[in-house]
């Protein structure tokens, strides 16, 4: 994938330094408008710098694994909504999350902790009441 991305970028920049110097050539002039041939090679320079750069940096961003979802939500405190006994709604990071807990009953407001998750529903226990995670991780396939 990076190799054509990389020919491709390679092409796109030769296309984009013949348009500039196009302009230079054929378009400047006919509105009597002369550039010094350095400004040119500057300006060509320049713009195989920069995409150079922006090749480099869209690469490495393409190239990070996005952590989303569920799973990531692990380790991650918020608030209950409504009465844990044992299912509920809880509030994490702003948003409402149907959740299950395996502390007993837990009471809206009270802070709580994920520890795991059961399809999309997340399992979570007091804040604080411990570090240990559901034992079968309260993950299902």
């Amino acid at each position: 994938m990076t190799t054509a991305r990389f020919i491709i970028a390679v092409v796109s920049t030769l296309a984009e330094e013949f348009a500039i110097y196009a302009i230079w050539r054929w378009v400047l002039p006919e509105f009597d408008i002369y550039v010094p041939v350095w400004v040119l090679v500057a300006v060509m320079a320049f713009w195989v710098v920069f995409a150079m750069g922006n090749f480099i940096f869209v690469t490495r961003v393409l190239r990070r694994q996005a952590l989303v979802g569920l799973p990531t939500m692990v380790g991650m405190r918020g608030k209950a909504i409504s009465p844990l006994g044992p299912e509920g709604q809880v509030m994490i990071k702003g948003e409402l999350w149907g959740a299950k807990s395996i502390d007993g009953d837990i009471e809206a407001g009270e802070a709580v902790t994920v520890v795991g998750q059961d399809g999309l529903q997340l399992i979570v226990r007091r804040a604080g009441a411990g570090n240990q995670k559901a034992s079968s991780n309260g993950s299902k396939r």
